[in-house]
């Protein structure tokens, strides 16, 4: 299994993957999403692809800050199909991404997670991720 860059023929596999998280998509949506994504700077697609089968994703946001002069990463999605859990590609996904924002010289990574996934939040504190409270979002 290697952890690459996404290209546009992943379209289809991502598409299935945000299903898996609870986001239906498009493989057409997931193409012009995709497409911006890759045209900003800081902003990374990986795929955890097996011998030719995607069987995760994560995407991992580089930003810069008001409040340090480091810039801040988030991982604002990881998902590995259902069938290949438990078996070392999330957490290979997760390193990945913290390699990206030790490169980029950030002072931390963060991630958010639902309220209702208690095994991604066990996943997370195993990681070495710490749980912080109040996160308000204000849908626009």
């Amino acid at each position: 299994m290697q952890i690459r860059k996404a290209t546009g023929g992943d379209v289809a596999a991502i598409a299935v993957l945000l299903g898996e998280l609870g986001y239906k998509s498009t493989p057409d949506a997931v193409q012009g999403r995709l497409a911006r994504m890759l045209a900003e700077p800081g902003q990374h697609v990986l795929m955890a692809d097996d011998g030719g089968r995607v069987v995760g994703m994560a995407t991992v946001i580089v930003r810069h800050v008001i409040n340090n002069d480091s810039p801040f990463a988030r991982l604002a999605s990881i998902v590995v199909t259902e069938d290949r859990r438990s078996q070392g590609i999330g957490e290979a996904l997760v390193r990945h991404a913290e390699g990206i924002a030790r490169e980029a010289g950030c002072f931390a990574i963060e991630v958010t997670s639902g309220e209702h996934r208690a095994a991604a939040h066990r996943f997370y504190e195993r990681l070495g991720y710490e749980e912080r409270r109040r996160r308000y979002l204000k849908s626009l």
